[in-house]
């Protein structure tokens, strides 16, 4: 299973979250400490698991795609667990995210090459700076994305589930590439806009602006329900605008010709920075 290795430089992942206390998590979690017990008993594991390291314009991101809907909800309440306490429920809607995620097995293999004596030191000055212990972890649960059936993507079932999983990574190492290279322009419509256009870009080979609508809820150029009020309280008053920049989208993406995925973003941030400057 991919949560043994993953538990390696996450012990977090052996304590249960159904089982385990907050203040357990946050002796193993903020404090490097061992779990009492290292047992991962509580995963189910599933052959469509799925753990690889993914290079990005950001820098390279460790990518776990759990098929169990069990594992995917028991791995986010435990990175949880220390800050808001192992009981907190997982939407049913959430498939998908960017975990801020602390690699105590680094730390300690980092300390093992010093002497006992000059370990605190070091350790205070390992842990300055961010990126020697801090890692980026996306996790992401196996099923039709943004919850689209099969029949309305227009796919068989088996190809839309694996398009959907390349959709939803590429759709949230997006997010993690934005938030670092481009960390004064977010915006939380603008952003679902643009992960989506390069998940869908991954899988296709092109933007589908009707497959998108469909995604947010948009039929035509009215707001039918879906995903689009998960980022505003008004979607309904934001579809007309949400149209024109698809189709602005759509125009950007099939001039740049044939690109690798990530290639596209500084097309389409571009065109965004256009957007607001006409505004």
């Amino acid at each position: 299973m991919i949560i043994n290795e993953l538990a390696t430089d996450y012990p977090l992942l052996y304590l249960n979250p159904d089982a385990d206390s907050m203040e357990e998590y946050r002796r193993v979690v903020l404090k490097g400490g061992d779990p009492e017990e290292k047992s991962l008993s509580h995963y189910l594991g599933d052959s469509f698991d799925d753990l690889r390291m993914m290079d990005t314009p950001a820098g390279p991101v460790r990518v776990a795609t759990f098929g169990s809907r069990h594992d995917f909800e028991l791995v986010m309440r435990g990175f949880m667990a220390a800050k808001e306490g192992p009981e907190k429920k997982i939407p049913e809607t959430q498939g998908a995210a960017m975990l801020t995620a602390f690699n105590w097995n680094r730390i300690h293999t980092h300390l093992a090459g010093f002497p006992e004596e000059e370990q605190d030191a070091e350790f205070k000055r390992f842990i300055s700076v961010r990126e020697n212990y801090v890692d980026t972890l996306v996790v992401l649960s196996r099923g039709p994305y943004s919850n689209l059936a099969s029949s309305e993507a227009g796919f068989p079932e088996d190809e839309w589930l694996s398009l959907s999983d390349t959709i939803r990574r590429y759709h949230e190492l997006t997010h993690v590439i934005c938030r670092k290279l481009y960390p004064d322009q977010i915006d939380a419509v603008r952003d679902e806009l643009v992960a989506d256009a390069i998940g869908l870009y991954a899988a296709l080979g092109s933007f589908d602006i009707e497959l998108e609508k469909k995604f947010l809820g948009i039929s035509g150029d009215i707001y039918a329900g879906g995903r689009l009020e998960n980022y505003t309280d008004e979607p309904e008053k934001h579809v007309k605008d949400i149209c024109r920049e698809l189709e602005d989208m759509r125009s950007a993406v099939a001039s740049a010709g044939k690109k690798e995925a990530f290639d596209i973003i500084p097309v389409l941030m571009s065109l965004r920075e256009k957007g607001d400057k006409e505004a």
